[in-house]
């Protein structure tokens, strides 16, 4: 298979290098839209470079992976469909909801399939836990924490397009928390603070949040993130049940020291990056893209269900703006109000039980 990818920074050259090792990927060709950071990065690899996407798509391809700057995702969805060549995109698939609905529509309406990179679904952990809550090892589920904690902030010139920390960051929370229970989120009360480099105000942002969100069966569910955790990048979810309790991201990795006298459990260096984190997540995730790409298996995670996560994190950020708890019945309906209702087929199938 030749696999086309677009967008050659950091997450790029990550993506490009794995699919040079997933078994049925016998070339990849980079583009960019600075044609010398494509070379460099080919050169690197010893893989094509793609001087334009349109030259791109007329060599052929089976299939595409995006990730170049969230701003270009939907223009970039929207080639490839053009092209009749499936699509990976790093999430978001849009920054706002207008143009993630007519990414759903567009993909639902056709056969090309696009999957969005949520990489947690595909994390051990993360599946564990999922297997022991829906297995009923657990019992019923009470409590969920999640948090996701950057040891450094981005460089100031991405928050602008960045969409915001509940778009760019918790959004990750959200859509785990809808696969690994099933269940919807109705209601959601957040805040957000600054305490950092002043240009996340300056961009009208924050470096720091905290959500409270309830789900449909009355579990809740805190979600945190920060660009600023000094002691390392940390990704955990607490799933706490009446039976018991699994905790993921705990490992000798997790940056966890403990105030405890006499307690030391952590046994290498912690995390930097979201990247050291979910390597293998990454690696199974791109594999899985080349499967539904071959339609050898069905896609794990369809534009419809970043919308779901994406309405979560609209909630949040008007949550935080308002000072007031927000439903997400409300932020959907404002988009429907738009004109935008019946985006995809709502048959009666919940868009969470679609990825297994």
């Amino acid at each position: 298979m030749k696999i086309g990818l677009i967008g050659a920074g950091r997450i790029g050259a990550f993506h490009a290098e794995t699919l040079k090792s997933v078994p049925g990927v016998d070339s990849v060709v980079v583009a960019d839209a600075d044609a010398a950071r494509a070379r460099v990065l080919a050169d690197t690899l010893g893989t094509e470079a793609a001087e334009t996407l349109p030259r791109m798509y007329a060599d052929g391809l089976d299939g595409v992976v995006i990730t170049a700057a969230t701003s270009a995702h939907a223009e970039l969805i929207h080639q490839a469909l053009d092209a009749d060549v499936p699509v990976f995109c790093e999430k978001p698939v849009a920054l706002d909801v207008a143009g993630t609905l007519d990414v759903v529509k567009r993909s639902g309406a056709g056969t090309v399939p696009v999957q969005i990179g949520f990489q947690r679904r595909f994390d051990r952990g993360y599946r564990a836990a999922r297997e022991a809550l829906r297995s009923g090892d657990l019992g019923w589920l009470h409590t969920l924490r999640a948090c996701t904690s950057d040891q450094s902030p981005p460089p100031a010139a991405f928050i602008p397009s960045s969409g915001g920390l509940f778009r760019d960051c918790s959004i990750h929370d959200f859509d785990i928390l809808r696969w690994l229970t099933g269940r919807e989120v109705v209601s959601v009360y957040a805040q957000g603070a600054n305490r950092g480099a002043p240009f996340f105000a300056d961009g009208d942002d924050v470096d720091t949040c905290a959500a409270l969100l309830r789900f449909d069966d009355d579990t809740l569910a805190t979600v945190t993130a920060t660009r600023y955790n000094g002691a390392g990048h940390d990704v955990r979810l607490e799933v706490c049940g009446s039976k018991g309790a699994r905790i993921v991201g705990l490992d000798d990795r997790a940056p966890l020291p403990s105030a405890e006298p006499h307690v030391s459990w952590r046994q290498s260096a912690p995390y930097a990056t979201f990247m050291q984190r979910f390597r293998d997540a990454y690696v199974t995730e791109l594999s899985a893209f080349v499967d539904v790409a071959a339609g050898r298996t069905k896609n794990p995670c369809s534009p419809a269900e970043a919308l779901e996560a994406l309405y979560v994190a609209e909630a949040c950020d008007r949550s935080r703006r308002t000072g007031e708890a927000v439903r997400v019945a409300d932020v959907r309906a404002a988009a429907e109000a738009a004109g935008e209702a019946g985006a995809y087929g709502r048959d009666g199938a919940r868009p969470s039980e679609s990825a297994e």
